[in-house]
């Protein structure tokens, strides 16, 4: 008995070896990256609808013109060297895969099997963060294509872990190309009933992709802020959740619904759902980098057992604010609350770009006209973020205002919860005469 159980032991030490040595020069840990929620074009068709038929339906990466590559990320929490290696497989012709990683070029020949492991070579990693692996068909494929579903990443560094988006759970591929949402959660005045929230973005040039939501004023039941939409179109977009809980606006009983009270001129108003339905209003707006824009939000019960929300939007060094809309909810008794700002990006092609925002003079008035100054505010993530699906995400405070960024795969992050505190205005509240808003 101890000769057979000593004679297995080595059976599965020397399968275990040969195995590692079939995947990689490096044994040691491996993961499995797949391409369906972590690769991106990073010289692709520039059409998109063209761009996602490269990705099939079962999340394969196709590779078909040696004029486009395509970008695969992971992050490392530690320097070392690592294995890489690819699962391809064979469409058409002799396809040779090019892989370029922390500057080093390597070809892949992929052979006649419909899935095998090709190894690709290894990396020096100098430091912590994100890695970027780049795949294209080599110039002498000619018209043969590959499919790649997968990267590989060994390494035997005592201790490495490595981060990526692991699988498609809860629509993960989606949400992770998608990138992690960031927030600021304002700290308010203790027992004061607020009816005001007010604040300001500054979008740095260059920082603004499509996809992008700048989110100014949030609050318990909607939120107020400015869209990249298109390459020709951008928005302020307003809006209010129903108290009915459903992503169908349809099934929302009459009772329950959103009501537009007023709405600005060109301003567009309809139901929205998807994520919680309720009112949206929006106006096609060509906002700028560069500028500062500001956002003030009203929250006033209607003493009928309804509350009124009503948002405006204007250039700070101009005295014009013009009206977005105006909304009633039913059911809803009660004042401004979970005032907050957020930075996300909506458009799952766009999550390798980088955009980031400044946001600054926050103030929130009382129902006795009292302004009070917001200098601090906590920093947080979504589930992307907290499940460490994707880690290029940060977010502070410098001299006046806070600041937010996220996607990019940029490797300095910020601690998720932590509080942060800008410099305060020293009593120079907004001069706003409610009186005199457009309504």
């Amino acid at each position: 008995m101890k000769f057979l159980c000593a004679v297995m032991t080595k059976l599965v030490f020397a399968t275990s070896f040969l195995s590692c040595l079939t995947l990689s020069p490096v044994c040691g840990e491996q993961w499995t990256v797949p391409v369906a929620g972590n690769a991106f074009p990073s010289n692709g068709p520039t059409n998109e609808a063209r761009r996602e038929i490269r990705f099939s339906r079962s999340g394969e990466l196709r590779l078909v013109d040696p004029a486009e590559s395509y970008s695969v990320f992971f992050h490392v929490d530690r320097p070392g060297k690592v294995a890489l290696s690819i699962k391809a497989s064979k469409v058409s012709g002799s396809p040779v895969i090019a892989v370029t990683a922390d500057g080093k070029s390597m070809k892949s020949e992929v052979g006649d099997s419909q899935s095998a492991i090709l190894r690709v070579g290894e990396i020096d990693i100098a430091k912590s963060g994100y890695v970027q692996v780049d795949l294209q068909l080599d110039v002498a494929s000619g018209s043969a294509n590959a499919s790649v579903s997968d990267l590989i990443v060994t390494s035997d560094v005592e201790g490495m872990s490595v981060e990526f988006v692991r699988n498609n759970d809860g629509n993960m591929f989606y949400w992770g190309r998608r990138g992690p949402s960031v927030h600021l959660g304002y700290k308010l005045p203790d027992a004061v009933k607020l009816t005001y929230a007010y604040s300001e973005i500054t979008v740095p040039e260059g920082q603004d992709p499509i996809g992008s939501y700048f989110m100014a004023n949030g609050f318990g039941e909607g939120y107020f802020g400015i869209q990249v939409n298109s390459k020709t179109e951008r928005r302020v977009l307003f809006s209010v959740w129903s108290p009915f809980k459903t992503d169908n606006p349809a099934d929302i009983p009459n009772e329950q619904r959103i009501v537009t009270l007023a709405k600005g001129d060109s301003v567009h108003a309809q139901d929205f759902g998807n994520e919680g339905s309720g009112g949206q209003s929006y106006l096609v707006f060509p906002w700028k980098s560069g500028t500062i824009y500001r956002f003030l939000t009203e929250v006033k019960p209607d003493g009928a057992g309804n509350t009124i929300y009503t948002s405006w939007f204007g250039e700070a060094r101009r005295e014009e604010w013009r009206l977005i809309a105006s909304f009633r909810r039913p059911d809803t008794n009660k004042h401004l609350t979970g005032f907050h700002s957020f930075l996300e990006n909506f458009s799952p092609a766009t999550g390798n770009q980088q955009r980031s925002a400044l946001y600054g003079n926050q103030w929130v008035c009382d129902v006795d006209g009292k302004w009070h100054e917001v200098t601090r505010a906590k920093f947080t993530g979504d589930n992307t973020a907290r499940g460490r699906h994707r880690l290029d995400y940060a977010g502070g405070s410098d001299d006046d205002h806070f600041f937010l960024r996220n996607c990019g795969f940029f490797s300095d992050r910020a601690n998720l919860d932590e509080v942060f505190q800008r410099d305060a205005a020293e009593g120079r509240h907004p001069k706003v005469r409610f009186s005199e808003l457009p309504r």
